[in-house]
């Protein structure tokens, strides 16, 4: 996504300059926007998967890369940081694999208006006991909508502006007001299409792994 569009979605005092990425998995480095302080917010990079502050060991992290927005509140290694780290995560596409037979299908899922999006995700801080820091992320999914459930049963929480803000306000902690920010993002506003397997791969990372199944060719 372009510089300025990601200020826009974000609100953004200034034009951040990030190279292009095409597909993200669990463990690599994502972009969040998080606060650093009250009234202070960063974009900075973290890594995909959440690590608790309390864990011993940030293998866990691999396990912890999603939240089910149901439980995410009673789990342990969530509900510290869904009370103080709330963060967004940008893009403007998500990937999700169609089981059918033994074969795993990937589908590109984005916005109609080609625009990009914020989902709810959360953040943490670990330190090991050399004193190595690592911040860690995960991203909250809800039920998915009639579209993304014709690939799989979840999808990402994709927030609107209103929702960005009541996330990143960590003043609201009532579960009622959260919850109503957890509804599957309408369908008719979406789009998908199905996409090569080489997507399934985390070295690939160039603009071919969204093309359209057929057309890697011509980019």
């Amino acid at each position: 996504m372009k510089g300025e569009d990601l200020a826009e979605l974000l609100e953004l005092d200034q034009v951040p300059d990030l190279a292009p990425r095409y597909n993200i998995a669990p463990t690599q480095d994502v972009m969040v926007l998080r606060a650093t302080r009250p009234g202070a917010r960063m974009l900075s990079s973290v890594k995909w998967g959440l690590v608790p502050f309390w864990a011993r060991d940030p293998t866990i992290g691999r396990q912890l890369f999603n939240a089910r927005c149901e439980t995410v509140h009673t789990k342990k290694a969530f509900r510290w940081a869904l009370r103080q780290r709330r963060c967004l995560v940008p893009a403007d596409g998500f990937y999700e694999w169609k089981k059918v037979k033994t074969d795993r299908l990937p589908h590109h899922f984005g916005l109609k208006n080609q625009r990009p999006f914020a989902m709810a995700g959360l953040w943490e801080r670990w330190q090991s006991s050399d004193g190595r820091r690592l911040a860690t992320c995960t991203l909250l999914t809800t039920d998915a909508n009639p579209l993304v459930g014709q690939i799989h049963d979840r999808m990402p929480v994709i927030l609107d502006r209103d929702g960005q803000r009541i996330w990143m306000d960590h003043t609201v902690q009532d579960h009622a007001t959260l919850n109503q920010l957890y509804v599957p993002f309408p369908s008719a506003q979406m789009e998908m299409w199905p996409v090569d397997r080489h997507v399934s791969s985390p070295l690939k990372d160039g603009p071919e792994c969204r093309a359209p199944m057929g057309q890697m060719t011509l980019l």
